[in-house]
């Protein structure tokens, strides 16, 4: 099920009144949850349900068996190992099995080994990048005493959760299970800000990112040597306004959603075109997991605390690794690279650059760094490296003599843009002002705005780009 269909609809509002009939009784409120999130995720594939509930099983176990050598540091260790490489192993498996194959094939091509191997075709389930990091961050809590216990139900829901269940955010247990330990309350602020959440992240799902999808960028990158120069470059902003208008939109729902049952998830973006820094982009994007990353691999790694030899080294690999974890391809590790380069630069300037010399104005910086993210997004949006070679040499090639960008693609992605440039707050303020209605007039002016929004969306509902992640 996707979020912007009726058929979720219609199981939101069962799901919604089911939970909430039951709200006196905060054991059978997440029961609820719990069975829903599983015929959420069935709807792909019912295999996987099994794998979902074995991933929330051994982490919750794997835990409980740390908290039970609690004077034994060696054996606790010994015990957070094995469950974060089973993890790992139920990921890996899944997702780079094929890719670390295929090299393997090639590296036996190039010596002279010429011999085919019987690759099996493994099905990625769908949200397993998501929810096999949000076990290891229960793991990995448990064992620096940095979140209580949970109970086998709440360790189950925190993975299965549906709303953030496919492409996150990837909500901390420190943050979520004393939610689910305690009563589930809304009240009209948590209600209007949770509507308004939603409704904005269909707009921005099925009118922007859908229309500059399929109408723009999709048939711009499938054949990138069809296209002008003007196109090409063209293309790579609208890819930069798509891939934020559609991951955000499933944020903004997911955070909505949850907010209509009674739980508060983290703001997972914050305007991230109008930061002045890769630094700073790295806190407004998939802000989850920057500090996923940065809390469990970076500071793991050694972080600022070794020199600054050690500082760029983990930050490299971080984004490396930040980049494969997108997917099994070169072109998401070079994506990783140009990050991880770009913020090894900047950390060398800051500690190099002359005191003489003028600091980049803000506006400068902003600019400059919303170009080397959207050069980035070339690699990460093209099909294989050789695609995205023949994207940059479209681009060189320097015919910008036409275009096929309608007028209407032109004015979504300006308003993609403009978006960064309004105050962080405006959602904030227009669910405030929300409150001071009564509560049919929200609803019909809902219920009409989701009208007007599906008479306006193209036809049919894309994917979410992060459902495969």
């Amino acid at each position: 099920m996707l979020f912007p269909t009726a058929s979720f609809g219609l199981f939101f509002l069962a799901v919604f009144a089911l939970a909430w009939a039951l709200r006196r009784s905060n054991e059978w409120h997440k029961i609820v949850l719990l069975v829903a999130s599983w015929i959420f995720y069935g709807a792909w594939d019912w295999r996987f349900v099994a794998l979902l509930i074995a991933s929330g099983i051994l982490n919750w176990g794997a835990a409980r068996l740390i908290l039970a050598h609690d004077d034994e540091p060696r054996r606790r260790r010994l015990i957070l190992i094995l469950g974060v490489a089973a993890n790992l192993a139920i990921l890996g498996w899944f997702k780079y099995y094929g890719f670390f194959m295929e090299q393997v094939s090639d590296l036996l091509h190039a010596l002279g080994w010429q011999r085919d191997f019987n690759i099996l075709q493994v099905v990625l389930p769908i949200g397993i990048s998501f929810f096999t990091f949000q076990g290891m961050s229960y793991l990995i809590d448990i064992y620096r005493r940095e979140t209580q216990p949970a109970r086998l139900l709440d360790m189950t829901l925190l993975m299965s959760f549906f709303p953030h269940l496919v492409a996150g955010p990837i909500v901390r247990p420190s943050h979520l299970i004393p939610q689910l330990q305690a009563v589930p309350r809304i009240d009209r602020g948590m209600a209007s800000m949770g509507l308004l959440l939603i409704v904005w992240g269909l707009f921005k799902k099925s009118i922007i990112a859908s229309y500059l999808a399929t109408e723009f960028v999709d048939p711009i990158f499938f054949d990138p040597t069809a296209h002008s120069s003007l196109d090409l470059i063209l293309g790579a902003y609208g890819y930069a306004v798509q891939i934020y208008c559609d991951f955000s939109a499933y944020s903004d729902m997911a955070i909505g959603l949850a907010a209509l049952l009674g739980y508060r998830f983290p703001v997972n973006f914050n305007q991230p075109y109008r930061a002045a820094s890769l630094q700073d982009f790295w806190r407004r994007w998939h802000i989850s997991l920057s500090n996923w990353l940065r809390d469990y691999l970076y500071i793991a790694l050694g972080g600022s605390r070794h020199g600054p030899v050690r500082l760029y080294l983990a930050l490299m690999t971080t984004m490396l690794l930040g980049g494969l974890w997108h997917g099994a391809s070169w072109n998401f590790v070079i994506w990783g690279a140009i990050h991880g380069g770009v913020l090894v630069a900047e950390r060398l300037w800051r500690r190099l650059r002359p005191a003489a010399w003028p600091v980049l104005p803000t506006l400068a910086g902003i600019v400059v760094t919303f170009h080397i993210v959207t050069f980035a997004w070339i690699f990460f949006r093209s099909s294989s490296f050789e695609a995205a070679g023949a994207y940059l040499a479209g681009i060189a090639a320097g015919d910008f003599t036409s275009t096929t960008l309608a007028p209407l693609g032109l004015v979504l992605i300006l308003i993609g843009l403009s978006l960064h440039a309004f105050p962080a707050t405006t959602l904030e303020r227009i669910a405030m002002a929300m409150r001071r209605h009564a509560p049919v007039a929200i609803g019909l002016a809902i219920g009409a705005t989701i009208l007007v929004i599906d008479s306006m969306r193209p036809e049919g509902v894309e994917p979410f780009i992060y459902y495969q992640f």
